[in-house]
């Protein structure tokens, strides 16, 4: 059973930077993706950003793209989310997801059968 546990979340004023954290148990799949997902209320889960699969390639959500950073330490069973230049509309329960064999890793969060508990960011205006 894949374990994954979020930290970091908070309060943040608009403009500043917030580092989310994601441990997880060890990943035993021959190609893993890592992803980061949000979700406000009344609104789907939104994807932010992914890592991982057969190129190990990061890849972004439009919307945060150029202010979000994922990255991942696999010696520590952790991943990251470096959140700068943060907005308003950025508030949301974020989640870790874990996609174990995942050639590329996918933006719909119907291919990830693993999740951690969420953790809230909200930024004020």
């Amino acid at each position: 059973q894949m374990h994954l546990a979020e930290s970091g979340g908070g309060s943040v004023q608009a403009g500043g930077s917030r580092r989310l954290s994601c441990e997880h148990s060890p990943l035993t799949a021959r190609l893993n993706c890592m992803a980061w997902f949000r979700q406000s209320p009344g609104k789907g889960r939104e994807f932010v950003a992914s890592i991982g699969g057969s190129g190990g390639r990061a890849y972004y959500g439009d919307r945060v793209k150029g202010r979000f950073i994922i990255s991942q330490d696999s010696a520590e069973n952790s991943l990251y989310l470096q959140m700068d230049r943060l907005k308003a509309d950025d508030t949301a329960m974020y989640y870790c997801a874990h996609e174990p064999n995942g050639w590329i890793c996918a933006e719909d969060p119907k291919y990830y059968p693993n999740w951690g508990q969420g953790t809230q960011v909200s930024v004020s205006s």
